[in-house]
């Protein structure tokens, strides 16, 4: 079976990541923009971690035969530096015209402050200019009336429902979803969020229309193999093959194919040459690289 990773932090991985996600049949993976666990200071900080979701991981993943997509957004912790914020938001609208960026995201709240409010209402008019698809977080705490609040204020927002993925949920937060036309996105984590059993669970009670997994790995405990252990859980449960793909595989490209960037067809493992640069640097460091013959499949 193949997979693809909707949500996952590949800037905080290694080349062991790549490698494995791609034997366990991972072919794609969607990297939002993110808060790096240090404040950014500078808006050249901004700029040289966008231009790197664009330029060398989606190299780097190519050179393991996985395709790289992105999303564009200032993440909601940082919105309450407002001289840095307005100026990211300045330039966001030269990033979301790239190839590769299907969404705008990942955005929501973190404190839910007014400038958080502000911020976010900008993403969501950004999206509806750019004609985009955004990917929204649900805050870590308090995240019940979190929820509530994003769907107010996407509703506000005229933006179409559809449009929208609210992200991070669980057995309190789904419900809520449930009631709009949103898609519903779940983090499959080792120890917080949302486990294999779990995530099963949900799936069982409330069916697989518009759920979408994703590891969410990054730079703390997760781990980037979670999509497809999640896929084995729901076989094991009983869960057929045709199903396994419509969640891992199919859901989360049809929502971002809204974009007009992605399609299932534009989705496979492709050919891997690691003779390959980026900007003169290459990922095998002395090493012998791969290089596969034939066509992508």
């Amino acid at each position: 079976m193949k997979y693809v990773d909707p949500h996952i932090h590949m800037f905080s991985r290694t080349t062991d990541d790549y490698q494995n996600m791609a034997a366990a049949g991972i072919v794609a993976v969607v990297e939002p923009a993110f808060w790096l666990g240090q404040p950014r200071t500078q808006i050249g900080s901004f700029i040289d971690y966008f231009d790197t979701l664009i330029g060398w991981e989606h190299f780097r993943a190519s050179q393991f035969g996985i395709q790289h997509y992105c999303t564009m957004g200032l993440n909601p912790k940082e919105s309450n530096d407002i001289e840095l914020a307005e100026a990211v938001m300045k330039m966001l609208p030269r990033y979301c015209q790239k190839d590769n960026v299907v969404a705008v995201g990942e955005i929501g709240y973190d404190d839910m402050t007014p400038a958080e409010d502000r911020f976010f209402a900008e993403h969501l008019e950004l999206a509806k200019d750019q004609e985009l698809p955004v990917l929204v977080h649900t805050p870590h705490r308090d995240k019940v009336n979190g929820t509530k609040r994003t769907i107010d204020v996407i509703r506000e927002s005229g933006i179409a429902e559809e449009m929208v993925i609210i992200d991070h949920l669980n057995e309190q937060t789904l419900p809520l979803v449930l009631e709009t036309d949103c898609w519903r996105g779940h983090s499959i984590y080792p120890n917080t969020k949302m486990s294999e059993p779990r995530m099963v669970a949900l799936l069982k009670e409330y069916g697989l229309e518009k759920m979408i997994i994703n590891s969410a790995a990054d730079w703390g405990i997760s781990d980037p193999l979670k999509v497809p252990k999640t896929a084995q859980a729901m076989l094991e449960a009983g869960f057929t093959e045709k199903e396994v793909e419509l969640v891992t595989f199919e859901n989360p490209i049809n929502f971002f194919a809204q974009s007009g960037r992605i399609s299932l067809d534009s989705v496979k493992k492709t050919t891997i040459d690691q003779t390959k640069t980026y900007k003169d640097n290459r990922v095998t460091r002395g090493q012998t690289p791969i290089v596969e013959q034939g066509d992508d499949s």
